[in-house]
C-alpha cells in the first residue's frame, strides 16, 4: 500500500476570540438548559428528558472549556512575552558586543599608526 501524501500544505489554524466563543457558547446552553426546566414534565412524558440533560452537560462541559482555553491563551501570552524579551536581549547583548568590537578596533588604530 503506498503512503499517502498531501498535495498541498495545512492552512495555519485560525486564531479568534476562543475564550469569547466558548463563553457565549456555554452561556446558550445554559440558557437552554433554563427554557427547558419548567417543561421538564412535558420531556418526561414524551420520554424526551435527555434533551434537558444534553443541554446541563454542555453547559458543564462548557465551564471546564473556559478554564482550559483562558490557561491557553495566558500561555501564549506568556510565550510570547519571553520570546519578545529574549529578542530583544539578544539584540541588545549584539548591539553592546557590536559596540564593544568598534570601540577596541579605535583604540587599536593608533597604536599601529604610532609604530610606523
Amino acid at each position: 500500500m503506498a503512503k499517502w501524501e498531501a498535495k498541498h500544505e495545512a492552512p495555519e489554524p485560525l486564531e479568534g476570540p476562543v475564550v469569547a466563543t466558548i463563553t457565549g457558547g456555554t452561556i446558550l446552553w445554559f440558557v437552554l438548559f433554563l427554557v427547558q426546566v419548567p417543561f421538564y414534565g412535558w420531556f418526561d412524558d414524551r420520554d424526551l428528558t435527555w434533551w434537558v440533560w444534553t443541554c446541563l452537560a454542555g453547559a458543564g462541559l462548557g465551564l471546564i472549556g473556559i478554564w482550559y482555553v483562558r490557561g491557553r491563551d495566558a500561555a501564549l501570552k506568556r510565550h510570547a512575552a519571553e520570546r519578545d524579551t529574549a529578542e530583544r536581549e539578544a539584540a541588545e547583548r549584539e548591539a553592546a558586543e557590536r559596540e564593544a568590537a568598534e570601540r577596541d578596533a579605535r583604540t587599536q588604530e593608533p597604536t599601529e599608526g604610532a609604530g610606523a
